[in-house]
């Protein structure tokens, strides 16, 4: 064969590896992460990998973007305990957000055709979604037009900001590889669908069942109250779980994962819209109905002239 054929041959290689999909993987637990790494993994067949996240532990940054943050960037490298990992990586100082950013305006060499936010240490269910890196990530990516998604896995909150290796992220991986995947190859979605929040239960197997959920209005872990003596002294607020998902909505991602204990897929939109008839709002602001705690509709009457 000759020199000639042998570009042409490395060409066409060349070609088709520039087709692949490019998937950047981010999360809000830090590079270091066995839950990232275990998605990125699940995905190795489906597309080039790009691995960008944070430095350091970032949970609960939400989609925060401070302007503290240096934005240094240091290659990375998973020690393979023999294991082989053949992707770029990429360690930010920054938040989850912001690693998506600097994951799409310098680190990739084309649009990542998904970001896969997680695999979190915790759930992110019900109204604390919005405190949540692993979301706020994924938020990130859809509100740059890149189809996204956010998953994490519950576990005992003792266990939320580490790296323990006692926890098992084959099935989280292998539901978050099935979504994924229709995600990639459905360039069209359906409306308003701008992430796919998955959560997986602890006690998920390949087996376990899956459902479409509404994010629960209900909140799941609360803020404790910090002990310190003088308000000087540091005081870092924790938190703690108290909920029972029995009496959370039947259709909700706190319902399904927490008392059913079967996975929930949640979409979520960039629109934060309420809900509400926006003329029957105006209505209200504007003093012309009032409304009783049943949310009857009141006309208010005139006031009596005293004539």
């Amino acid at each position: 064969m000759s020199s000639v054929d042998d570009r042409d041959k490395v060409r066409k290689v060349v070609q088709i590896m520039s087709q692949r999909p490019l998937i950047l993987f981010t999360n809000d637990d830090g590079i270091a992460s066995p839950g990232l790494w275990a998605i990125a993994g699940a995905f190795a067949e489906v597309g080039d990998i790009l691995i960008v996240a944070p430095r350091e532990q970032q949970s609960g940054m939400g989609r925060s973007l401070p302007s503290t943050s240096e934005g240094r960037i240091y290659p990375y490298e998973l020690p393979t305990n023999g294991k082989s990992y053949p992707y770029k990586a990429y360690a930010v100082d920054g938040t989850p957000a912001q690693a998506v950013q600097h994951g799409v305006l310098e680190l990739s060499d084309r649009l990542p055709s998904l970001v896969v936010s997680g695999i979190n240490y915790g759930e992110n269910t019900g109204n604390g979604v919005t405190i949540s890196g692993t979301v706020g990530a994924a938020l990130e990516a859809a509100s740059l037009g890149i189809p996204a998604m956010a998953i994490s896995q519950q576990m005992p909150q003792d266990l939320h900001l580490t790296y323990s290796t006692d926890v098992d992220f084959s099935a989280a991986a292998s539901f978050g590889l099935q979504f994924g995947k229709w995600l990639v190859e459905h360039s069209h979605r359906p409306d308003d669908v701008d992430v796919l929040k998955i959560e997986v239960p602890a006690s998920a197997t390949l087996e376990t069942q899956w459902r479409i959920t509404r994010l629960s209005r209900r909140r799941v872990f609360w803020p404790t109250r910090p002990e310190r003596v003088a308000l000087s002294d540091i005081g870092r607020l924790g938190y703690h779980f108290d909920a029972d998902p029995s009496q959370a909505e039947p259709d909700s991602d706190v319902y399904a994962v927490l008392h059913d204990h079967v996975v929930s897929v949640t979409p979520i939109s960039l629109d934060m819209t309420a809900r509400t008839d926006m003329f029957r709002l105006r209505q209200i602001l504007n003093d012309d109905v009032a409304y009783t705690s049943k949310h009857k509709k009141v006309r208010k009457e005139p006031v009596p002239s005293g004539d």
